[in-house]
């Protein structure tokens, strides 16, 4: 998600994104997302192509009020598991196509589908979120939705400080797909709106508001705008929303309200997780909702007027601090529900300070409290390990991430890459303890990855250093059964081609697509699958 924790000077920033911006195209059509100098100095393409090589196991369950499993949000299904059931490149040969969204800025932070396949986007400009339907093959905007301005925006504008937009996680970044093509998200009003997309007789598709909801109730919102610069009271934007088995709407906030909606007659029930924060989003399964605030994870389910109750709470590890490729001192995973063979568990992260961990819990409600813990594994280098991604979850498998180093997107300027890092973890078939199964150097600075469970191929979205200083990014594949390299294409150079955070996201025809900082980016095979 696009998220930050460190300033920078403000000056520097801005007329560093400005110059970016204003670079002449190169070599690309009016739309493409501009090139920097140097891609003419990387290899396009290395690798070669895979041959598909399905991953057996059964799909998360399908959430009866989601879209399709793939098809719903940023971590592809309710229990965030981050694998998609069809095939993404493989690697023939494969072709890029890019939409610059905006002068500055256009990252478009969640990929969903509709029925047809059309893309349901969400994507933040330094002027505000705009939802867009995008035609899956062009990118071309078929229609477009403009969300209030986030408080952030004008607090970087009004004070010089950038960096409040790269860590704020509010406004409808993360937004889902529901089960009747209708994008839901909390707006930076603190509304909770349904925006449903159709076709006029004129053949042109608009945005129409279904439903909206207000939570100015039960959140507090004295949040800066143009006309209120110095608001002298609390500001809790909410952060994240998502369906229960039941249909109602859970959401979060920033400042650590946990509430749901009930969308038939627009009743509101929260709770407060006193001193805690949550900055990512949860999962949801048929046995609760999970959330992970920055001290403890947790696991909750709904009273019988709608009020969240903690069924469980399991602390962890949160270090002395946060650290650079982590928004806040705590977890930066959404959590992840899976097993098999019977098990149901839960993952995150933690942030411990000289290694952080891959952390398993049991997700049964009975299980006594020093039991729920099925093991705890160090990742990465020793003082140089965090992640603000999402794991990947198929099966008793577990993949994630190093994120270590990367800030925003001035950090890997001029040839510079993070520690980097990618490692699977299986949990033993007896849930008795979990084993490390393999380690890759892949550099995956900031992006949430994906998995193809139709051809057994992990994306991640990967930059290396380079001597000359040329800021290449690239679309890689890696074998999920042994972490070996199978193929990587440049996507482009330079900074508005850094994901800042943004999913990759397996389309159904599949392309993968890449939310970068200036649009998306689409790398699909010029020889279709067989």
């Amino acid at each position: 998600m696009p998220t930050t924790i460190r300033r920078r000077g403000a000056t520097v920033l801005a007329a560093f994104l400005l110059a970016w911006a204003l670079l002449p195209l190169t070599g690309a059509h009016a739309d493409d997302i501009p090139l920097a100098p140097g891609h003419r100095l990387v290899p396009g393409y290395t690798g070669a192509a895979a041959t598909p090589r399905p991953v057996p196991g059964d799909d998360p369950p399908q959430h009866p009020y989601l879209a399709p499993n793939g098809r719903s949000g940023m971590h592809a299904d309710a229990a965030g598991s981050g694998t998609y059931p069809w095939s993404g490149p493989l690697g023939r040969s494969p072709v890029v196509r890019s939409a610059s969204m905006a002068v500055l800025g256009g990252e478009c932070a969640n990929v969903t589908f509709d029925r047809a396949g059309r893309i349901v986007t969400v994507c933040g400009t330094f002027s505000g979120f705009v939802v867009k339907l995008l035609d899956p093959t062009s990118l071309a905007t078929l229609a477009e939705y403009a969300l209030p301005q986030r408080p952030s925006t004008v607090e970087a504008i009004t004070r010089l400080d950038f960096s409040r937009i790269f860590k704020d996680t509010s406004g409808g970044a993360y937004s889902y797909l529901d089960n009747e093509d209708r994008l839901v998200l909390a707006d930076s009003r603190q509304h909770i709106v349904r925006l449903a997309h159709t076709r006029g007789p004129d053949g042109a598709w608009r945005f129409t508001v279904d439903a909206d909801w207000d939570l100015t109730a039960h959140v507090p919102h004295d949040c800066v705008t143009w006309t209120n610069l110095r608001p002298s009271g609390e500001c809790d934007p909410v952060t994240s929303v998502m369906p229960d088995w039941e249909g109602r709407v859970w959401w979060v906030t920033r400042q650590g309200r946990v509430g749901t909606l009930d969308p038939a007659d627009g009743t509101v029930r929260s709770v407060r997780l006193p001193g805690e924060e949550i900055q990512n989003s949860f999962s949801v399964a048929e046995d609760g909702v999970s959330i992970v605030s920055d001290h403890a994870l947790y696991s909750f389910r709904a009273g019988p007027d709608g009020t969240p109750e903690v069924v469980w709470r399991q602390v962890y590890d949160r270090g002395s601090g946060a650290k650079p490729g982590s928004v806040n001192q705590g977890s930066g995973t959404t959590p992840d529900l899976f097993g098999a063979g019977g098990h149901r568990y839960v993952a995150i992260t933690d942030n411990a300070d000289d290694r952080m961990n891959v952390l398993v819990h049991r997700r049964e409600p009975g299980v006594p409290d020093d039991r729920r813990l099925v093991c705890t594994v160090p990742v990465f280098p020793h003082g140089r390990s965090t992640t603000d991604n999402s794991l990947i979850s198929w099966g008793n498998s577990l993949v994630v991430e190093n994120n270590y180093g990367y800030e925003n997107v001035t950090s890997l300027t001029f040839g510079r890459s993070v520690t980097g890092g990618v490692t699977r973890i299986d949990v033993r078939a007896d849930g008795s303890g979990c084993d490390t199964v393999w380690e890759s150097p892949v550099r995956s600075p900031s992006t949430v990855p994906k998995l193809s469970t139709a051809n057994g191929l992990l994306y991640f979205y990967t930059k290396d250093p380079h001597p000359l200083g040329v800021d290449a990014w690239y679309l890689t594949a890696v074998d999920f059964r042994t972490g070996e390299e199978r193929w990587r294409r440049l996507t482009g150079t330079g900074p508005l081609y850094d994901n800042n955070w943004a999913p990759i996201t397996l389309g159904p025809d599949g392309t993968a697509y890449v939310g970068v900082f200036n649009g998306l980016v689409a790398v699909r095979d010029a020889t279709p699958h067989r």
